[in-house]
């Protein structure tokens, strides 16, 4: 199953962008009309985060959101498969470069921290490109075992270097910062039992992870923000980078939600390209559920 897999994302990598971007969102489409739970958990998740009020304009966006999933799915393509240097390529401009240069002169380690936000596979394949050293992304297994190694393969190549979720890949991802390297963490994924603590997202408690926080108080390490904006007509992208608008204080409460305001941040500015099906407001196995406020 994993070389067939390769396979047909290979030959996906191959397609030109707006052609590939044009069947991600007839894919995306499709899932939405064709999936009654993709459909609810989109449009819940989205309605939670009172983005947009307007009914007319609400509908509208549940449907360009879906669109851009299926973009966003199909992208993988290009961004496990194609050069390095192809990826770079298609990166049209890179706002705040500068950020990464002032850490890099410092000999600091970088944590860049990225939602599930525009192109954000494409967007860490570009930034790895431009780094002087290695980039390790924090991953967690997908559920299905034989698409591990397609994942890793894609993504540790050039200087691109993968971390499991575990306290092993905690450790990896402690001695690169300390070497000077970088990491790249999706902080808006839900994490196990014990690795979190409930923080408000859009109004609503979401179990937060607090490794982000850890990492960013490790002394010499700079946090930068950044996503992968998805331009419109297949033209390519925009990456943005920044640094994070409160500095952590070591409260892990506190921290976290400052964290979810930086993510929501980010969302709110380009909303149609968040992932909002993903299921950001689950409850890990053996945590207790957030107590009510009020």
């Amino acid at each position: 199953m994993a070389k067939l897999v390769h396979l047909i994302l290979t030959l996906l990598a191959r397609l030109p962008l707006p052609l590939l971007q044009g069947l991600g969102s007839l894919l995306g489409r499709l899932t939405y009309v064709l999936s009654p739970r993709f459909a609810t958990r989109l449009k819940d998740n989205l309605e939670t985060s009172k983005i947009c009020l307007d009914y007319r304009l609400f509908r509208a966006l549940v449907k360009q959101s879906a669109g851009e999933t299926g973009k966003g799915a199909l992208e993988l393509a290009i961004a496990w498969c194609r050069s390095p240097a192809d990826i770079a390529g298609m990166v049209r401009r890179c706002e705040g470069w500068e950020h990464v240069e002032a850490a890099i002169a410092q000999g600091h380690g970088i944590v860049f921290v990225t939602p599930h936000l525009g192109s954000y596979d494409i967007a860490g394949r570009y930034i790895s490109h431009r780094l002087p050293f290695p980039l390790t992304a924090m991953y967690r297994p997908p559920k299905l075992s034989w698409l591990e190694p397609v994942m890793n393969s894609g993504r540790a190549r050039g200087k691109g270097r993968t971390a499991p979720a575990t306290g092993a890949g905690v450790r990896i991802l402690m001695k690169a910062l300390k070497s000077g390297e970088a990491t790249i963490i999706l902080p808006d994924q839900v994490p196990g039992g014990g690795e979190g603590v409930w923080a408000p997202f859009f109004g609503r408690p979401a179990y937060t992870m607090t490794l982000v926080p850890r990492l960013s108080q490790v002394a010499g390490v700079e946090t930068l923000l950044f996503f992968g904006e998805r331009l419109p007509r297949g033209k390519g992208f925009v990456v943005h980078i920044e640094p994070m608008a409160e500095a952590f204080v070591g409260a892990r409460e506190e921290d976290a939600a400052r964290l979810n305001a930086a993510v929501e941040n980010l969302i709110r500015r380009l909303p149609s390209q968040y992932l909002w099906s993903y299921n950001r407001y689950k409850r890990p196995a053996g945590v207790a559920a957030p107590e009510i406020q009020g």
